[in-house]
């Protein structure tokens, strides 16, 4: 779970409003993707610069600025003084163990979600922060495009048919957050899988190796709680239509975006059930194997108690002992020996023991 407090530490002792990066370090160059468009018009490129992103402030057109990677202070910097971002919010969109929220103020929201994938089979929680002024939205990533979860946004602002197009800065903000929470059902199908998988598992070998699955498998599960519980409070925000550079006429895409947001909450929670019920199966299971074990152990023992005390007491070196010159001794007890086994195995298995 240190995915959480990682780096934290870093922040000991500055001013409010420092701004330093807070997660993992990708090594990637920071990269700027820019969006313009309306509705007879659209215009998509890559830049090297945010100065070049400055005229971008002040059009009719709508804006989308997408920044990758977050180790370059300085154009952070830069970015909190041309668009007028306050140095607090700057400082969370660095930190990546900031908690889902959402921020109203006077000439934008800042709103803070979890983009969640998976990668080689381990679940990946990236922070996708947004920015929404008026005509103009600039998202911040930790990695990059390439591996986020807009790639249907995108292809759908590139079609000129599109009802987006024709739309401002609340329906795209109702894309991407809907876009987000699309893909957690990516997320829980494949969960699903794993968990149809694992019963499977159970219900013929239970290992080590399948303990730790199931394990790592509820540690993923309380990640993705923890991105998608903080949401429903942001949804319900913006669905009530009081955030002024949203408008009232969104409200009703951002009821859809709540329900799926509940659907995801309750789909999560069952999940995190039927994995603790894995659990006390793969428990359950290794505590009947044990068992059966020592119950083996215990009847093979069992068997030869008396037996031992037999060769135990033929076994002592005394002149005197009556059957020692007997000339089918040996026979006699061997006789005996078997007879009593036998005798003890019909025992145990006419109480069902064996």
């Amino acid at each position: 779970m240190s995915r959480y407090t990682k780096g934290v530490s870093k922040k000991k002792g500055l001013k409010p409003g420092s701004l330093i990066h807070v997660g993992n370090s990708t090594g990637k160059k920071t990269e700027i993707h820019i969006i313009d468009y309306k509705d007879d018009y659209f215009e998509e490129k890559d830049v090297h610069s945010i100065d070049e992103c400055l005229k971008y402030r002040d059009t009719d057109n709508m804006t989308w600025i997408n920044i990758n990677g977050l180790e370059d202070i300085d154009l952070y910097e830069k970015v909190g003084k041309y668009f007028g971002v306050h140095s607090l919010i700057m400082e969370d969109i660095l930190n990546t163990n900031q908690r889902p929220k959402i921020e109203e103020f006077e000439k934008y929201i800042f709103i803070v979600l979890k983009m969640i994938y998976f990668r080689e089979d381990k679940l990946v929680v990236e922070q996708v922060s947004i920015i929404c002024m008026e005509n103009l939205i600039i998202t911040f990533q930790e990695e990059g495009k390439d591996g986020d979860v807009f790639g249907n946004l995108r292809d759908r602002i590139r079609n000129t048919k599109s009802k987006i197009r024709k739309t401002g800065v609340g329906y795209l903000t109702y894309a991407l957050i809907d876009s987000i929470v699309d893909n957690y059902f990516v997320i829980l199908e494949k969960v699903e899988d794993k968990i149809e998988n694992f019963e499977e598992s159970l219900m013929t070998t239970a290992t080590n190796n399948l303990f730790n699955e199931v394990y790592n498998l509820k540690r993923q599960m309380i990640f993705l709680w923890k991105a998608v519980w903080p949401l429903r409070e942001i949804i319900n925000t913006l669905q009530r239509g009081e955030v002024e550079i949203i408008g009232s006429d969104i409200s009703i895409y951002f009821k859809d975006v709540y329900d799926h947001t509940v659907q995801v909450i309750d789909t999560i929670e069952l999940f995190r059930d039927m994995i603790a019920g894995l659990l006390d199966t793969y428990l359950s299971s290794a505590s009947n194997k044990m068992n059966e074990i020592m119950k083996f152990l215990t009847i093979f023992s069992t068997i030869f108690i008396p037996l031992s005390f037999l060769v135990g007491v033929y076994g002592m070196n005394f002149d005197y002992m009556p059957e020692l010159k007997f000339r089918y001794g040996y026979a006699v007890l061997w006789v005996i020996m078997i007879s009593l086994s036998a005798f003890m195995l019909m025992y145990f298995r006419k109480k069902k023991w064996l």
